[in-house]
């Protein structure tokens, strides 16, 4: 890694999260009353970007949003976090929108529009990376935009990290150019499994097992598992991003995968007992203290 490179570049969706609290998924045809939970901002770079910075690395987002007032608290949501944003504004296509029903128990199912974030290009994701020691992409944005971020960023001599949500086939044909692969185990199914992804290229496979913690997969060494931290949750929306956006910025700032890890799942755990895909509890030092509290 050349050392004029700096930070984390994330390129991927940004949205509107509507929050609905509901003790079950309604069935086909049925109306089911729920609670308002809120208006957040949220999309998977988006997020991701947000737990890098707060986890203390300079970000920098990439994304295409409309021009409406879900823009604007999307752009507020950035600042307030640190983040340096490049919001390219759409002509015509709405900020995507997610609609969030939260369960009881903490689980939640998501429903996404994608709005603006299906104009995102090749030519915003190349710019989007330039500089960057860490390249963080996800796969709610064009597959061309995500493998142009990848290649750039590997070119450059950037690291570069593929969180393969949602999963999609087009993501096998792009792990040639991905250092750390990021899937839980539905998505690591989809695709295939563990063996074929690290077939296809991957240098390293992390796992995401949720209350199981997490393993990493790496050519020629043994599986090594990382255990998660107990909570009681209240809001898992968002976790998953968290630990992206906080492996992405222990890496920039140099920590072996093996300790990035922890802190990855400390930061999901931080977010996991708030509300919203993302929140001001987590910082560098609430992370050092759950650390801490296991130890």
């Amino acid at each position: 890694m050349s050392d004029t490179l700096t930070g984390v570049a994330v390129v991927g969706s940004a949205n509107v999260d509507l929050v609905v609290e509901v003790s079950r998924p309604p069935l086909v045809g049925e109306t089911l009353l729920g609670s308002a939970g809120g208006r957040f901002a949220g999309g998977k770079g988006l997020n991701q970007a947000v737990a890098s910075a707060r986890s203390g690395a300079p970000t920098r987002f990439c994304a295409v949003v409309g021009r409406d007032d879900g823009a604007e608290l999307l752009q507020q949501t950035l600042t307030d976090a640190g983040v340096r944003a490049v919001l390219r504004r759409s002509a015509d296509a709405p900020t995507g929108v997610a609609h969030v029903l939260a369960l009881d128990g903490g689980d939640n199912s998501i429903i996404v529009a994608a709005g603006a974030n299906a104009e995102l290009d090749v030519s915003d994701a190349v710019a989007g990376v330039e500089g960057a020691a860490v390249v963080l992409v996800q796969l709610e944005i064009p597959a061309a935009a995500v493998a142009a971020a990848l290649s750039a960023g590997r070119a450059a001599g950037a690291r570069t990290l593929l969180n393969a949500a949602p999963a999609q086939d087009a993501a096998i044909d792009m792990l040639d150019d991905v250092d750390v692969l990021i899937v839980n185990e539905t998505e690591c199914e989809e695709l295939g499994g563990v063996d074929r992804l690290r077939a296809a290229g991957a240098g390293a496979v992390v796992l995401t097992r949720g209350a199981a913690g997490v393993t990493l997969h790496r050519s020629g060494q043994e599986a090594l598992d990382i255990g998660a931290f107990r909570i009681d949750p209240v809001d898992t929306t968002g976790a998953g991003d968290a630990f992206c956006g906080a492996l992405a910025a222990a890496l920039a700032v140099g920590e072996r995968i093996e300790d990035a890890l922890v802190r990855a799942c400390a930061a999901g755990a931080i977010v996991s007992q708030h509300r919203g895909a993302t929140t001001a509890a987590l910082s560098p030092a609430s992370i050092a203290a759950l650390i801490a509290s296991r130890r």
